[in-house]
């Protein structure tokens, strides 16, 4: 596929820029496959230490010179980002597709996505607002403000190539912070794209090198982030094992960290709920991009009176699921991101049945011509309860779990009753039903939803989680306050100094 050259990559690239600069590294080669075709797209040369270091000190170089920038002047170098990602929307949708494996659809509204955070951020340089407060003093005012914060770490997931990180970096911009991007090593080309498009906005601007940094490798480039105290915030989306190694880290040293981790999410179909609406929103959640999403729809919990006419609609809308490559748009599902996926598939699949599961479409692993790769699977549907140990745990593969209740209060419970807390939603007709599941003793989780799925969120709204999903909030709303800090500012006006709570102290 000719999709390296519009967006500048080659065949053997750095994997450390600053922004227009591209670093020399000895670090090991990180060969990138497609999922689509089993085929070697490019090979990248990964940070090493000395690398690293240099890419530190041009970030900390920048920061002093970008934080001085006027906010709307930086929201100005992000609105001509967003149309950049406008210019090049086709060549890197295409990109995210074949390298990472979702839909064309998906890999265009995720570069969307970009500009919509991007829009977002611009409107935003213009409201970085704190607060004014009455003083219990005569004479004085209190208010809060907000500061730039520093070097931002940004850890990315395989799954969102590119999104995520511009959700992090065009408010961490616009806040005045830098940024520092370690993304998947599954995803690198990816990256290298969004840096070259980036540089070019940046260089026309003249914005100082090290705001847009990108250090590709392995695990250990996250270490060297987390552990970093130039870094006073790490953000790190991925799994619930490496957060609370990223959280442990940054928390030895005192810093911030924004985590986005895993899902284990259901959509509760009550009664009164409209089937095909429902179906619609649990086969998306549970097939989209390939079960790969963090807020993919694992479980299904069906009221017993529906149970039955539903479980059979689901069999028949999986009968219809087309499978294969993601660039076909005819095509509802793409491959698994590697083979090792492919792996923790087929052993989930063993676990369940193995617990007592109950396959009413069976899974399996495609072969032959189109699925050379080896990395395409079927999408399948277990009868399980909530209590199987798998069933607790997060599976990135499109296998849906399906189970019965009797009273909506049973329903809540079940959907609460597992270590992570990301995305929910009831698909109901009930007034009542919706508004317990939204209430306190309703979903635990960072996001609810009613008559919509689990999968697909909104830039506009914060997105994050409870639990073992992290309890970080990045995108919308005022998730743009993390990456500030906060500062409370008591002037005196008088001509008398009077302390706090009435304390007397006459010299």
């Amino acid at each position: 596929m000719n999709i390296l050259t519009p967006l500048k990559i080659r065949k053997q690239n750095t994997g450390v820029s600053t922004g227009t600069q591209w670093l020399k590294t000895r670090g090991e080669k990180i060969d990138s496959y497609s999922p689509v075709d089993g085929k070697l797209i490019a090979s990248v040369t990964a940070a090493d230490t000395d690398c690293y270091e240099s890419a530190i000190i041009t970030a900390q170089k920048a920061f002093t010179e970008w934080r001085l920038w006027p906010a709307p002047k930086r929201g100005e170098v992000v609105r001509q980002f967003s149309e950049a990602l406008r210019k090049h929307k086709n060549e890197l949708g295409q990109l995210v597709s074949y390298e990472m494996g979702k839909s064309l659809q998906e890999g265009l509204g995720e570069v969307q996505e970009m500009i919509d955070i991007c829009d977002f951020a611009v409107g935003l340089s213009r409201q970085l607002h704190g607060l004014t407060m009455h003083s219990e003093r005569p004479g004085h005012r209190m208010y809060e403000q907000y500061h730039p914060l520093g070097i931002v770490g940004i850890i990315s997931a395989f799954n969102f190539p590119v999104a995520v990180w511009s959700w992090n970096a065009a408010l961490a911009w616009v806040c005045g912070d830098v940024c520092v991007w370690k993304p998947s090593e599954k995803t690198p080309l990816c990256a290298i794209a969004c840096q070259h498009i980036a540089a070019e906005v940046f260089r026309k601007n003249k914005v100082p090198e090290g705001v847009s940094t990108v250090i590709i490798g392995n695990r250990d480039v996250g270490e060297w982030l987390s552990n970093d105290e130039r870094l006073p915030l790490i953000s790190a989306t991925g799994s619930t094992r490496m957060g609370k190694e990223v959280g442990k880290a940054v928390g030895e040293r005192l810093g911030r960290s924004l985590l986005e981790l895993g899902g284990n999410n259901a959509i509760i179909i009550t009664k009164n709920a409209d089937l095909d609406m429902a179906l619609i929103g649990a086969v998306f959640g549970a097939v989209g991009t390939a079960g790969q999403r963090c807020t993919s729809t694992r479980r299904l919990i069906i009221h017993e009176s529906v149970y039955n006419s539903f479980k059979q609609k689901l069999v028949k809308a999986y009968a219809q699921l087309r499978i294969g490559d993601p660039l076909n748009e005819k095509n509802h599902v793409g491959p698994l991101i590697d083979k090792d996926a492919v792996k923790m598939y087929l052993n989930t699949i063993e676990k369940c049945k193995a617990e007592g599961g109950k396959f009413i479409v069976e899974g399996g692993v495609l072969s032959g011509k189109g699925f050379e790769s080896g990395c395409y699977v079927k999408p399948c549907i277990a009868e399980a309860k909530n209590s199987f140990a798998i069933v607790q745990h997060e599976t990135f593969a499109p296998i849906l779990y399906i189970m019965k209740y009797k009273t909506i209060d049973e329903a809540i419970a079940i959907q609460n009753n597992v270590p992570q807390g990301l995305s929910s939603a009831i698909m109901t007709t009930s007034l009542r039903e919706a508004e317990q599941f939204l209430s306190t003793t309703g979903s635990d989780c960072g996001i609810a939803n009613v008559n919509i799925g689990t999968s697909g969120a909104e830039i506009g709204g914060a997105f994050g989680g409870e639990k073992e999903t992290g309890g970080g909030r990045e995108s919308g709303s005022d998730a743009w306050k993390i990456y500030m800090r906060r500062q409370t500012n008591t002037i005196n006006y008088s001509t008398k100094l009077p302390l706090a709570q009435g304390i007397q102290f006459d010299l």
